[in-house]
């Protein structure tokens, strides 16, 4: 038996190769499928089931691109929102083959109402369930979000807990692969670790030592999560079914940064590259946090053109759009920015450091804001003396009460979120904005006093 996990940076998202004795099955595959084809041919393996284990809000699934090239039967839970309709339904107790492998279905409601888990027993052996894959019930260090219906927030927080009774009642010994890791947006505290077992968890997830019912969706219903709107797009595109992606973008013209027509220029380079030099009006989100902001950032209706260092940035930064639904990828400028757009419209972005900050603080400029774009558990955990908060991926609606013509400030953690945020602000009219470099990394580094 051979299990290898796929894990898609960005999203944090983990899927699954399950292969024994010639035959092969995929759990939550991503959209872009040729390293699960290619698993199954250096296995020699066909791959006969897909299996999902809910439907995904982050990410567009793999599965129909799977069955059309492979013609594997895809598998779905119960009580999904509308019909799946590139999927069969399999239900508690459904057993599947793989080889020596089994899976047994369990129905593990609460994050999502069609929740499965698959419980992996080797027939070699009799000593129980070697492992289950846990889909987005159960974490490394943490449990399934549950905010996806609103009005049934104590209903869906009190599944979740009975579903966790059933996983942790598997066994100590029995191995937990979840789909996702640490920096997924389905999860806040999960470890940064992709492995652990039942009995582990039980020993050390938080959320696992919570024996009451009761205090359990307390603490689900009390949680802080942010919905980004892609994931509305995703949800139905998990239910319709999604195609290939499409192919890389193609390089263009320095001179379609002069006129772009109605393309988004987005600037996936880095912070330090952006604030050195980008096109006037460029949306900055570097490529490794693409997959956290585009989402929320990006209009779906637009197309894009990438500004990026080189071709294999490009193709990167197009295929983690792909995974989330972005396919209209116009083209790509790599390259130095000051030379694509010689006489053309260039801007800079201004870092600024503690000191700066701490004396604004001390004496603040006429119309000057702090503007703190970090989540808000994590501004309520500690955050500097009369900044203003307001989340990066809500800007710039969430800032509709600054004058676009007094001086802002934006500061995060370390300064990438709020470079994204200033970009925001600056493509919307802002014209007096900076970067506290290192934000509250630096600000507690220097052993500041004025956090509130």
């Amino acid at each position: 038996m051979r299990l290898e996990k796929i894990k898609t940076e960005g999203l944090a998202h983990l899927s699954y190769f399950l292969s024994a004795d010639g035959e092969a099955a995929v759990i939550d595959p991503r959209r872009d499928i040729d390293l699960y084809l290619d698993l199954a041919r250096e296995e020699g393996a066909v791959i006969r089931h897909v299996f999902e284990t809910h439907r995904n809000e982050d990410l567009l699934s793999g599965a129909p691109v799977l069955k059309e090239e492979t013609g594997a039967q895809v598998w779905h839970g119960p009580n999904p929102e509308k019909p799946v309709q590139y999927a069969a339904e399999t239900r508690e107790g459904d057993t599947f083959e793989i080889g020596g492998a089994l899976l047994k279905v369990l129905e593990t409601p609460g994050h999502t109402d069609d929740s499965l888990s698959y419980v992996l027993y080797d027939r070699s052996f009799e000593d129980g369930p070697v492992g289950v894959f846990t889909g987005d019930a159960l974490f490394i260090g943490d449990v399934g979000r549950t905010d996806f219906y609103p009005d049934r927030k104590r209903e869906v927080a009190g599944l979740l807990y009975d579903s966790l009774k059933k996983l942790t009642g598997l066994g100590e010994q029995c191995l937990v692969y979840p789909a996702h890791g640490a920096g997924s947006v389905c999860g806040s505290g999960m470890a940064d670790r992709e492995f652990s077992s039942i009995g582990h968890e039980k020993r050390n997830n938080p959320r696992l030592q919570i024996e009451d019912r009761e205090a359990f969706i307390d603490a689900k219903v009390a949680e802080n999560h942010y919905i980004p709107p892609y994931f509305r797009r995703m949800e139905e595109g998990n239910i319709e079914g999604t195609e290939a992606a499409p192919p890389a973008p193609m390089p263009a013209s320095p001179a379609q940064l002069l006129d772009p027509g109605d393309a988004v220029c987005l600037d996936v380079r880095g912070i330090f590259d952006f604030a050195g030099g980008h096109r006037t009006g460029a949306l900055c989100i570097p490529h490794d946090m693409l997959a956290a902001f585009a989402g929320w950032l990006l209009p779906a209706d637009k197309p894009v053109l990438l500004v990026t260092r080189d071709e294999d940035q490009a193709i990167e930064a197009a295929t983690t759009l792909q995974r989330i639904g972005f396919d209209n990828v116009s083209g790509f400028v790599g390259g130095a920015m000051p030379l694509a757009v010689k006489n053309g419209p260039l801007e800079v972005l201004d870092f600024v450091d503690t000191e700066t900050v701490a004396a604004r603080v001390d004496n603040p400029p006429a119309g000057w804001t702090l503007l703190d774009v970090r989540s808000l558990d994590e501004y309520e955990s500690g955050h500097i003396k009369n900044s203003m908060h307001a989340y990066a991926g809500k800007l710039p609606g969430a800032a509709n009460d600054l004058d676009p013509d007094k001086p802002v400030t934006v500061m995060c953690g370390s300064g990438a979120r709020a470079t994204i945020a200033a970009s925001q602000l600056m493509r919307s009219g802002f014209s007096r904005v900076d970067v506290y470099i290192g934000s509250m990394k630096a600000w507690t580094e220097a052993n500041m006093h004025t956090i509130h």
